[in-house]
């Protein structure tokens, strides 16, 4: 697991979290949450090689794992204030 963080990159990670925030509290569809996964994976993706300007499977790992870590922060935010709450 160690090893994975050296692939996250703060960016990505960043933007991935606004953007699903976006689509949790914006789009009133309900069914979008199903694939918020999938969609900040290739966010990611996307991000982590536009910053880098190549392909390698290094970028790609690093923009997955950033885009899926958002994922996984967003839930962890969302359990910190909804107990606030």
């Amino acid at each position: 697991m160690e090893n994975l963080q050296d692939y996250i990159v703060i960016i990505p990670t960043l933007v991935c979290l606004c953007i699903t925030y976006i689509l949790k509290h914006v789009v009133a569809v309900k069914a979008i949450s199903r694939f918020i996964p999938l969609i900040m994976g290739a966010v990611g993706i996307l991000m982590n090689m536009w910053l880098n300007w190549s392909i390698t499977p290094a970028i790609l790992l690093g923009g997955l794992l950033s885009g899926l870590a958002s994922t996984g922060l967003y839930e962890a935010f969302q359990n910190v204030i909804n107990k606030k709450e």
